[in-house]
C-alpha cells in the first residue's frame, strides 16, 4: 500500500534566504525518508510511547490512528487534542464520520487514545497532528491520511495535458507544474545553486574522499552507493533488442522529477517498466511516452523510497540503472526573533525549516544546548517547527540564541528583567460588628515583605493582632473588634514605592425589644377599634425601621395602615381594624452594622360568620330534628353556643325557640301544627357578640305516618315465590303516601326480611328467592315522608309451594276465523293463555318451525304476541300454538292470510265484430294475489287518439259484449283484474284492433313490404389516442350505429375488460363511453372497442399513456403486467 508524501504547500510567503514550506499530497511515497523522521520525532518524545502512523483508506471504508502514552510518571490523565491541517480542532466535529475513543490500561499504566474515521471520503485526506500535554510537558507527532477511489483503478485523464513547465530560472525549472491538479507553486526567492552530479564525483574520486563527499552532500546510504557504483562499472553487453539502453545511473534531487530513455531496435516490441522486481503501472507518478522507437518513464516528485534499481524488458532482454534520490539541504525558512522577558516567566523562541522533523541544533552564546530532565530548557517539534522553551526564565537567561541546520541557521537575543510589581488584590474598606474578626487582605505579583501602619504608626502584633505572610498574599486580623480598632490602615511592600490603604469602622448591630408583649408576640385587637403598637429599638448609629406585611411593605405617612418612627422606638398604627387586618407583621431593622428581624402576629376578633342554613333531618307530627355546621369564621374568639328561631313559611314573624345558648349543632323544635310549612335559621354566639343569621332551612312540613295497610292477601304461589297484594291505607294524612315495604320472616324466628329494596308504588309484590316448602309470615308497611306505618300482618303461614293449573288457551273472537291483512301491513296478534307455573310455549307454521328472522314471537307469563313488521304473502298460512305446563297441554291454530292486488288477466281476444258491437273474451289471471278475484274492469280507445275509457266496471264474467260503438272508429281493449285489494296494476290489452265499418262497399288497405333497416355495425366517431393524468380519472369516447343493436366489448391489450371495479362503461344514443377510475403508470396501453350484432363486427384501437407528475415534471408511464397476472374489464350488453 503506498504511503502518503510530501509536496510543496502553494501561496506561502517567505522570508528571503529560505526555501518554501511543504504539506502533505496523495498518491506519493516518502519511504525511508518518512520513517528517519519519525525516528527523529520519538528521540524527542517526552510522553509518546507510540506514535499514530500514516495510512491508506479507500473511499466508504474505515481507518483507526492509535496514540499511546506510558504513565508512570503521571498524577492524572493527560490532555489530548487531534487537529487536521493546522488548526481545525477534531473535538468538536466528532459524529458520524469521526469517533474519539481512550482507555486506560491499569496492568502496563499505559493510557490509549484513538482517532477513528469512519466511511472516509476524499476530502478526509490530508495532514493530521496528535499534540498530549501534561502539566509543562509537550509532545506532538504529525501523520496523513491518503483516500483513494473505491474502485481501485487509475482515474482515465491525460496527466501531460494537466501539467504545464514551470518558468525559467526557478529551482524546479525542468520539472513538471502541479498548477493544473492542485495549486500554484510559489516562486523561490532564493538564487539557485549550480546542479552538481554527486554520481559524477563519486566515480571520478578517490576512496578516501568517499565520506566526506557523502557528509557534504546530505548522502545517507554511502555502502549502497558504492555496491551500484560497482556493478555500473561492468561491461554491458550489446543488445538485440535496445538501440540504446539506460544509462548506468540517475541522480535527482528529493521532490524533483527524472526521465528514464530506452531506444528500442524494433518499435513493435513490449516494454514493461520495473521497479526492485515489481512492474510499474502509469498513475500520476509515473508517466509513459512514446516517441518512435524511444519509449520514455518520468518518476515525478521523487522521494526516498524512489532510491531502488530500476530496469526495463523488451522481449527477452532487459536493462537496467540505478536512480539516486539526494534530499537537500535543511534551510531556516522563518528566523528568530529578539525577545523581552521577566523573572520567572516561560519563554519560547520559534523558528520554522523547510523540512518536517528535521534535526537542528539550538546554541546559547554559542555553546550548543543539550536538553535534560533536570534543564530548565525543553526543545519542542511540531512538524516544521521547533520551539525552545524557557521555564521559569531568570537574569542568567539574558543571551544570544541561534538555531542552526544542514543549510543555514538564525539567531536572536534574549532580555531578562524583573517584572513591575502588580496590586493583584488591594485592601478593601470594612465595616465590623463589634466583637466580630477584623481581616485586611491584600495580593501583590512579588514575593517580597511589607509594612503594616495604622493611622500612620506602626502595627504591634499581640495576643488579638496577627500579621500573616504567606506567599504573595498579606494579612492583619484583628480578633473581637473594639471600638480603639477603628482606623486608617495602610501595607506598604518593602523595596516598593507603593501603599495600599484601608479604612476599618466598628459598629453596633440593631435590637428589638418586646419585653412588654406575651409568650408567643400575639396582640388582640376588636374589630373597629384602633391600635397603635410601639415596639422599643436600639443601635448604632440609629437603626431604619421597616414594616412589612406579607412581603409588602407598609409606608409610614398616610392611610389606615401606617408606620411612624422615632429614635428610640418604632410605632405600627391601625385606624378602625377590621377582620382582614389579622396575620404576621414583620419589623425589619436595618444600620451599617446588620439587622435585626421580629415578627408579631395582630389578632383582629369580631362576632363569627352565619353559619350555614341548617338541614331538617326527621320530622314527626307536630316536631322536627334539625342540625348545622359551625361558621366557617368564628370571628378570632370561640363559638360560645347558638341561638335558633323559628317561622311559619307564609309569615315574615321570625320566633326565638331557645333563650339559653344551645352548645350543641342539632336542636329539636316542636309545638308546631301538621301540615304547615315551616322554616328556622340559626345565630352563632362568641365573646364578641351574635353573628348575623343563616339563611332559612329548606321549607318542611310536620306530618304523621299514616294508617296500616288493610286486606292482605295471597295472590299467587310457586316453589320459589309468594305473590302478596293488599289495599291502601284508611288513613294518609297530610303527608301522602310514598309507597310501601314488604317483609317476612321464616317460622319460628323473628328476624324480619326487606322483601323489596326500593319502595313499592303498586299494591302487589312477589317474594323471590324462597325455599320450597318453608312456612313464611309475611307484613306490609306504609311510607310517607313522615316514616313507616304500623305493619299489616298476614293472619296464618304461607307454605311455599307451587299449586299446578292446566293451561287454557283463551283465542280472541276476531282470531277464529281466518285473519287477512294486505301485503306491507304489520301483523301483531295477542293471544291471552293460563296455566302454573309458566307454561312452555311452541310456535309452528304448517306444521314447520317458525323462522324467528322473519316473525317475532314474543311470551309472557300470561300471554303470547306473534309480530310481523312488513307481511309478505309468503307469511300466509295455519299457525299452531301449544301451551304445556307439566303434562298438561292445551292448543290452537290461528289462519293468517297475506292478500296483494292481482295480476293482469292472461289474454284478451276479439272473437267477433258485427255494426256497432264487439265479443271479448279473456283468461282469468295467473296471479290472483293470494285472494278470490272478485270482478274485471273493461276500458275502451279509440286507435287515433288512443284514450282509454271505462266501459264495464266489477264485471264477473270472462267474456262480455261491448255495445255503442261509433261507426267508422277503429277500437283497442283492454281488461283490469280485481280482487278484495282493488285493480291490478297493469291491464291486458288486444293485440287487434276491431273497426267498426259501415255499410257498404269495403275498403281494403294496400299491403306494402317492410323496410329492412339492418344494418352492419360501424363507427361513425372513432378513438383518439389520449394522454392521462395519474391519479385523475380519464375517459375514452367514441360512437357507433347499428341494427340490430351491437353488442359492445371493450379490451385492453387484447384482453376483454370484465367484471373490474377500475372501469365503467356507459351507452347513451350510440355514444359508448369507458371511464378508468384513477389511473397508474400501469393503466397505460393500447384500448380497444368492439361492435358486434348478426351482420358483423367491427373494432376501432387508441393508445392511453399516463403520465405521472412528480415536483412538477410529467412521467408518462408504461403499463406493466406481473407474471400470471391477467388485467380484465367489466363489459355490458348494448
Amino acid at each position: 500500500m503506498p504511503e502518503p508524501t510530501k509536496k510543496e504547500e502553494p501561496n506561502k510567503e517567505k522570508e528571503a534566504g529560505t526555501t518554501p514550506a511543504k504539506e502533505w499530497s496523495l498518491g506519493e511515497s516518502p519511504g525511508g525518508e518518512e520513517q528517519d523522521k519519525q525516528n527523529a520525532n520519538s528521540q524527542l518524545s517526552t510522553l509518546l510511547i507510540e506514535k499514530p502512523q500514516s495510512g491508506t483508506v479507500k473511499v466508504g471504508e474505515n481507518i483507526t490512528f492509535i496514540a499511546k502514552v506510558k504513565a508512570e510518571d503521571l498524577l492524572r490523565k493527560p490532555t489530548i487534542k487531534w487537529f487536521k491541517g493546522k488548526w481545525m480542532d477534531l473535538a468538536s466535529k466528532a459524529g458520524k464520520h469521526l469517533q474519539l475513543k481512550e482507555s486506560f490500561e491499569r496492568h502496563s499504566r499505559v493510557y490509549t487514545f484513538e482517532m477513528q474515521i469512519i466511511k472516509a471520503k476524499e476530502n478526509f485526506a490530508g495532514n493530521y497532528r496528535c499534540e498530549v500535554t501534561y502539566k509543562d510537558k509537550f509532545d506532538s507527532s504529525s501523520f496523513d491520511l491518503e483516500v483513494r477511489e473505491s474502485t481501485g483503478t487509475t482515474p482515465n485523464i491525460d496527466i501531460r495535458s494537466a501539467f504545464k513547465r514551470s518558468g525559467e530560472g526557478q529551482e524546479d525549472a525542468g520539472e513538471l507544474d502541479f498548477s493544473g491538479l492542485l495549486k500554484r507553486r510559489e516562486v523561490k526567492q532564493q538564487e539557485e545553486e549550480p546542479e552538481i552530479d554527486v554520481w559524477e564525483l563519486l566515480k571520478n574520486a578517490n576512496p578516501s574522499e568517499y565520506e566526506k563527499i557523502a557528509f557534504q552532500y546530505g548522502i545517507t546510504d554511502l555502502r549502497g552507493m558504492l555496491k551500484r557504483l560497482k556493478r555500473m562499472r561492468r561491461v554491458e553487453k550489446k543488445s538485440a533488442a535496445f538501440a540504446k539502453i539506460l544509462d548506468p545511473a540517475y541522480q535527482v534531487d528529493k521532490g524533483g522529477r527524472v526521465r528514464f530513455v530506452v531506444e528500442l531496435a524494433d518499435p513493435k516490441l513490449e516494454v514493461k517498466w520495473y521497479k526492485n522486481g515489481q512492474e510499474i503501472r502509469p498513475s500520476t507518478k509515473y508517466i509513459f511516452e512514446h516517441k518512435g522507437c524511444e519509449r520514455i518513464m518520468f518518476i515525478n516528485n521523487c522521494a526516498l523510497t524512489d532510491d531502488s534499481e530500476y530496469y526495463v524488458t523488451a522481449g527477452d532482454e532487459k536493462c537496467s540503472t540505478e536512480l539516486f534520490v539526494r534530499e537537500p539541504p535543511i534551510m531556516v525558512t522563518k528566523q528568530l526573533e529578539d525577545t523581552n522577558a521577566y523573572c520567572g516567566e516561560r519563554v519560547e523562541l520559534e523558528c520554522e525549516v523547510s523540512e518536517d522533523d528535521a534535526n537542528v541544533k539550538w546554541f546559547k552564546n554559542g555553546e550548543e544546548i543539550i536538553p535534560g530532565p533536570k534543564s530548565r530548557y525543553r526543545i519542542k517539534r511540531e512538524g516544521k517547527k521547533h520551539i525552545l522553551i524557557i521555564e521559569g526564565a531568570t537574569k542568567a537567561d539574558t543571551a544570544e540564541y541561534s538555531v542552526m541546520t544542514t543549510g543555514g541557521q538564525s539567531s536572536a537575543k534574549l532580555s531578562v528583567d524583573l517584572k513591575p510589581l502588580k496590586i493583584l488584590t488591594p485592601l478593601t474598606d470594612q465595616t465590623v460588628n463589634i466583637g466580630k474578626e477584623i481581616c485586611l487582605k491584600c495580593e501583590i505579583s512579588e514575593h517580597i515583605p511589607g509594612k503594616w501602619t495604622k493611622n500612620g504608626l506602626p502595627v504591634q502584633e499581640s495576643d488579638r493582632l496577627k500579621i500573616v505572610h504567606k506567599g504573595r498574599i498579606h494579612k492583619l486580623v484583628i480578633a473581637n473588634a473594639l471600638t480603639e480598632d477603628e482606623g486608617d490602615y495602610v501595607f506598604a511592600p518593602d523595596a516598593y514605592s507603593i501603599t495600599l490603604p484601608a479604612k476599618v469602622h466598628v459598629v453596633d448591630p440593631p435590637k428589638i425589644i418586646l419585653d412588654g408583649l406575651d409568650a408567643d408576640n400575639t396582640v388582640t385587637v376588636i374589630a373597629g377599634n384602633k391600635l397603635r403598637l410601639e415596639i422599643p429599638i436600639s443601635g448604632e448609629p440609629p437603626p431604619k425601621a421597616i414594616w412589612s406585611r406579607a412581603d409588602k411593605a407598609i409606608a409610614e405617612g398616610g392611610g389606615r395602615i401606617r408606620a411612624e418612627s422615632y429614635p428610640d422606638s418604632s410605632t405600627l398604627v391601625i385606624d378602625v381594624a377590621e377582620r382582614d387586618d389579622s396575620g404576621v407583621y414583620h419589623i425589619n431593622l436595618k444600620n451599617e452594622a446588620g439587622e435585626a428581624h421580629a415578627s408579631i402576629k395582630i389578632k383582629v376578633v369580631d362576632i363569627p360568620d352565619p353559619p350555614v342554613a341548617p338541614k331538617v333531618t326527621e320530622v314527626g307530627d307536630d316536631w322536627c330534628i334539625m342540625n348545622w355546621e359551625p361558621p366557617v369564621y368564628d370571628g378570632g374568639s370561640p363559638i360560645l353556643g347558638y341561638f335558633i328561631e323559628r317561622k311559619k313559611k307564609q309569615s315574615s314573624r321570625w320566633m326565638r325557640l331557645n333563650f339559653e345558648l344551645c352548645k350543641e349543632t342539632t336542636f329539636e323544635p316542636k309545638k308546631m301544627i301538621e301540615g304547615v310549612a315551616y322554616e328556622v335559621r340559626i345565630f352563632a354566639v362568641n365573646a364578641v357578640g351574635v353573628s348575623k343569621p343563616s339563611m332559612p332551612s329548606k321549607p318542611f312540613v310536620p306530618l304523621a305516618v299514616t294508617s296500616p295497610p288493610t286486606l292482605l292477601t295471597v295472590d299467587s304461589v310457586t316453589d320459589t315465590t309468594v305473590t302478596m297484594k293488599w289495599r291502601p291505607p284508611d288513613q294518609i294524612g297530610a303527608a301522602g303516601l310514598d309507597g310501601y315495604v314488604l317483609e317476612y320472616c321464616f317460622e319460628g324466628t323473628e328476624d324480619w326480611i326487606v322483601a323489596n329494596t326500593d319502595l313499592i308504588d303498586k299494591t302487589k309484590f312477589t317474594i323471590t328467592g324462597l325455599p320450597t316448602d318453608a312456612k313464611i309470615f309475611v307484613r306490609v308497611k306504609a311510607i310517607n315522608a313522615a316514616g313507616a306505618s304500623e305493619p299489616k300482618y298476614y293472619s296464618q303461614p304461607i307454605v311455599v309451594r307451587e299449586v299446578i293449573e292446566a293451561p287454557k288457551i283463551r283465542i280472541p273472537r276476531h282470531l277464529k276465523q281466518t285473519y287477512i291483512r294486505r301485503v306491507g301491513e304489520a301483523v301483531n296478534l295477542v293471544i291471552p293463555f293460563q296455566g302454573k307455573p309458566r307454561p312452555e310455549l311452541i310456535w309452528k307454521k304448517d306444521g314447520a318451525e317458525i323462522d324467528k328472522n322473519q316473525i317475532n314471537i314474543r311470551n309472557s307469563e300470561t300471554d303470547t304476541i306473534i309480530f310481523i313488521r312488513k307481511a309478505e304473502r309468503s307469511h300466509s298460512g295455519k299457525y299452531d300454538l301449544e301451551v304445556k305446563v307439566d303434562k298438561f297441554v292445551d292448543t290452537a291454530s290461528i289462519d293468517i292470510q297475506i292478500v296483494d292486488r292481482p295480476g293482469p288477466p292472461e289474454l284478451v281476444k276479439i272473437e267477433d265484430v258485427w255494426g256497432e258491437n264487439v265479443a271479448l273474451t279473456w283468461i282469468p289471471p295467473k296471479d290472483d294475489g293470494n285472494a278470490t278475484i272478485t270482478g274485471y274492469t273493461i276500458q275502451k280507445a279509440d286507435k287515433k287518439s288512443m284514450e282509454w275509457f271505462t266501459v264495464i266496471e266489477h264485471y264477473h264474467r270472462t267474456n262480455a259484449t261491448i255495445t255503442e260503438l261509433v261507426i267508422g272508429n277503429e277500437y283497442y281493449f283492454r281488461v283490469f283484474s280485481e280482487n278484495m285489494c282493488g285493480l291490478s296494476e297493469d291491464a291486458t290489452m288486444t293485440k287487434e284492433s276491431a273497426m267498426i265499418a259501415k255499410d257498404g262497399k269495403i275498403y281494403k288497405n294496400p299491403v306494402y313490404d317492410d323496410f329492412d333497416f339492418t344494418e352492419a355495425p360501424m363507427f361513425t366517431q372513432p378513438l383518439v389516442n389520449t394522454y392521462a393524468v395519474a391519479g385523475y380519472n380519464a375517459t375514452l369516447n367514441c360512437s357507433v350505429r347499428g341494427n340490430p343493436k351491437p353488442k359492445i366489448t371493450w379490451m385492453k391489450n387484447k384482453v376483454a375488460i370484465v367484471d373490474d371495479p377500475r372501469y365503467r362503461m356507459f351507452s347513451n344514443q350510440g355514444v359508448c363511453t369507458l371511464e378508468i377510475r384513477k389511473p397508474s403508470p400501469y393503466d397505460g396501453g393500447t384500448y380497444c372497442c368492439r361492435a358486434v350484432n348478426d351482420l358483423g363486427e367491427v373494432e376501432m384501437e387508441c393508445k392511453l399513456e399516463v403520465k405521472v407528475i412528480y415536483q412538477g415534471l410529467n412521467t408518462p408511464g408504461q403499463p406493466v403486467f406481473l407474471e400470471g397476472q391477467q388485467q380484465s374489464l367489466h363489459s355490458k350488453d348494448f
